[in-house]
């Protein structure tokens, strides 16, 4: 039981230290003052300030997990009984209350206020998390092979189809197939079959447009591309430039890469428009 009382105007002065002590610091004088007084008293009511600092800072650490119901319990009683038994002992006199009496009081009240905010935060359940999912789960389009986007360029009604036809040069045996080109997309594929396998380290094909309204030496590189198995094969047109009015297409074989400008030494289809 502390020997202090609240009604004595020096035990006052040495509550006022003591919350002085915990909060800022004291002068040599008020420490001297401090040390005099009964040393087991003085004690006792720091160590009940210091519980009380500590309960609020560890109240108002941030977590994630709800405090254990036991021990929530525990901090609400021994918060009820604090403001209960502080507000009984620190009561100022209504004849003699010294400012700074009156400012230990104040922070004791917030302190017990304080606590009590926090052990009803901690006993409160967590707050929902909101995600946001989508009502249906998002399915990115299937990429389309060359296959299909070859038949919906030819379900426009501006794709032009022109034939493969076969030259003279003996790797033009046996070959067969089909130019689409729309001339408003820009877009267009070879369906192509008999052509001999290459070796993408010896030769590639390269695909040539020509233009109605370009010089016809230099044709518009359509791009380069390799048959690595036998059978049909539908190949994508890449025009390096815009193709005004596509007249001819033609296949060259040509060395690893193409080139900027064909010899034209092995052509192997010809597609002519009409």
């Amino acid at each position: 039981m502390s020997s202090i009382d609240p009604h004595n105007p020096r035990d006052e002065f040495l509550i006022d230290l003591l919350v002085k002590q915990l909060t800022e610091h004291l002068t040599p004088a008020e420490q001297a003052m401090l040390d005099q007084a009964d040393g087991a008293a003085v004690e006792a009511l720091r160590r009940e300030l210091e519980q009380t600092a500590a309960a609020i800072a560890i109240a108002a650490t941030p977590t994630t997990e709800r405090m254990p119901p036991a021990l929530a319990d525990r901090l609400e009683l021994q918060a009820e009984a604090f403001v209960a038994t502080t507000a009984a002992r620190l009561e100022p006199r209504r004849d003699a209350a010294s400012p700074s009496r009156r400012g230990a009081a104040g922070w004791w009240a917030a302190a017990a206020c304080l606590l009590l905010a926090m052990t009803a935060w901690f006993r409160a359940p967590p707050p929902a998390v909101m995600t946001t999912e989508p009502a249906h789960p998002v399915v990115a389009p299937a990429q389309r092979t060359p296959v299909e986007q070859r038949a919906l360029l030819l379900s426009d009604p501006a794709t032009v189809k022109i034939a493969l036809a076969a030259t003279k040069d003996p790797s033009s045996a046996g070959v067969s197939g089909d130019v689409v080109w729309n001339p408003v997309s820009q877009q267009g594929y070879i369906r192509l079959a008999g052509v001999s396998v290459n070796d993408p380290k010896i030769h590639q094909y390269q695909i040539w447009i020509f233009d109605a309204e370009r010089d016809q030496r230099y044709p518009v590189d359509g791009g380069v591309f390799d048959v690595p198995t036998n059978g049909e094969a539908i190949i994508p047109v890449h025009a390096a430039v815009s193709v005004r009015a596509a007249k001819m297409f033609a296949i060259t074989i040509e060395k690893p890469g193409g080139v900027v400008v064909s010899a034209r030494e092995h052509i192997v289809a010809l597609a002519q428009a009409t």
